[in-house]
């Protein structure tokens, strides 16, 4: 019966094309070795290429070796891949939940797989909603897991453990038993093996309980979320005026979406700095993870990575076309302004030249720049401050400088030094590719 419960849930999603590489991930203990037993039963009948992965946590020294051995030799007649971990990865349920993921992704990669399977059971997501509800996840967080996120697919989610336990009892498979999983020093083994046993006294059938109030809340969470936007498409003022719930509603469906760890104090912190920097022109920015951070101003609210600028600097010494691979330059002999402006007048101007020596480049410390319409200069940077241009985008701009002085500042304006005073002698134009 459990076979056939993988089978329909393979076809549900399609994996069970002729030569697709379905990846397995294999721990070795009761979840998955039922799983990957059940795999290779399926893989011949649907001609399917299956690799087991596994990751070796080197926590636990011999025993750690013992497992992946035993592993390795249950995979003998499949593709079978295992590595080991450093002995510095901090022994945390976090840390060791990032370095699988991390590990699987790679996998899929290597393997060229778009489905890695993992034995997530109805246990587990019933201890999971029990988690959630203890951190404060919220509504969304008590959807438990999800069957599907991405490459990963769960087909014995809605198998419970004594179920997994006689198959692998009837088909004389013998798990690794991982003694970690007994110490109840890690959250979830606490609820696992202390909470979830007393509650059983009270509600003998607590697991289908939680997983009942998971199935209702998807459900009511897909309609909820037809009316809640992705964040990013928010303006700061959108977002402010939307009801309490449905704010962190879009939080956490953003925070989701980047596979962040969260709860509800990281939710909270999330929303009131949008509502706190709603109106700030310059902007502000919230760390999400080490090269991510949420952007939030007056007008927008974005996720930024910071990355160093390449974009190289350009001698400008005749007319004609200049190009590199993230824009194009152009400047060319004028003597008229048309009365039709171009429609993206922003990235092109009329200008007043007494010959061409310039040099197109990102923005340097001591540059300068005379506004349009004033006599005096001002440092580059404080004209960008009252342009209220995001500090984040600022090293991404190409201007048209000669030495440290800025000439055109493309989309924002040109320098009172080469305005057209009687006619212009050069047109310039700045295309982004």
């Amino acid at each position: 019966m459990l076979i056939r419960t993988v089978e329909l849930f393979l076809e549900k999603y399609n994996l069970l094309k002729p030569k697709n590489n379905i990846i397995v991930a294999f721990s070795g203990g009761y979840d998955s070795m039922c799983l990957l037993d059940i795999m290779k039963h399926i893989a011949p009948k649907y001609d399917l290429n299956l690799y087991a992965i596994h990751l070796n946590h080197n926590w636990r020294g011999e025993e750690s070796d013992r497992e992946e051995e035993i592993c390795r030799k249950f995979a003998s007649d499949i593709n079978f891949y295992s590595e080991k971990l450093p002995s510095d990865i901090p022994h945390t349920e976090t840390a060791a939940r990032d370095a699988r993921y991390e590990f699987f992704k790679k996998c899929a990669q290597k393997f060229k797989s778009k489905a890695v399977l993992t034995a997530h059971n109805a246990n587990d997501n019933a201890e999971t909603i029990y988690y959630r509800i203890l951190k404060g996840t919220g509504l969304t967080g008590l959807e438990g897991i999800r069957e599907n996120r991405g490459i990963y697919f769960r087909p014995l989610l809605s198998v419970y453990r004594d179920e997994i336990e006689a198959y692998c009892n009837t088909n004389h498979l013998t798990p690794n038993i991982d003694s970690s999983n007994f110490d109840t020093n890690y959250q979830r083994n606490k609820i696992r093996c202390e909470i979830l046993p007393e509650l059983k006294k009270i509600s003998p059938d607590i697991e289908k309980r939680l997983n009942k109030i998971s199935k209702s809340i998807q459900f009511a969470n897909k309609l909820i979320e037809k009316r809640v936007k992705k964040l990013e498409k928010y303006t700061p003022d959108e977002f402010s005026m939307l009801d309490e719930f449905l704010q962190t509603t879009a939080v956490h469906k953003f925070v989701r979406r980047l596979n962040l760890d969260y709860d509800s104090k990281k939710i909270d912190e999330i929303t009131q700095f949008i509502l706190k920097n709603k109106k700030s022109k310059s902007g502000k920015t919230y760390s999400l993870t080490k090269n991510k951070w949420l952007f939030v101003n007056n007008k927008e609210i974005s996720v930024i990575k910071r990355t160093a600028c390449l974009v190289p600097e350009i001698k400008i010494t005749n007319t004609g076309i200049y190009e590199t691979s993230a824009y194009k330059f152009i400047i060319e002999p004028c003597s008229k302004i048309p009365k039709k402006f171009p429609a993206d007048k922003d990235y092109t101007a009329y200008a007043e030249l007494d010959g061409i020596n310039f040099t197109l480049r990102t923005r340097k410390d001591g540059d300068i720049i005379r506004p349009l319409g004033i006599k005096g200069t001002k440092k580059l940077k404080k004209y960008l401050m009252e342009k209220q241009i995001p500090k984040h985008k600022r090293d991404s701009l190409i201007f048209l400088c000669k030495g440290n002085e800025i000439l055109w500042a493309p989309g924002l304006g040109i320098s009172d030094k080469i305005k057209v005073v009687n006619n212009p002698t050069h047109m310039i134009k700045l295309e982004k590719r």
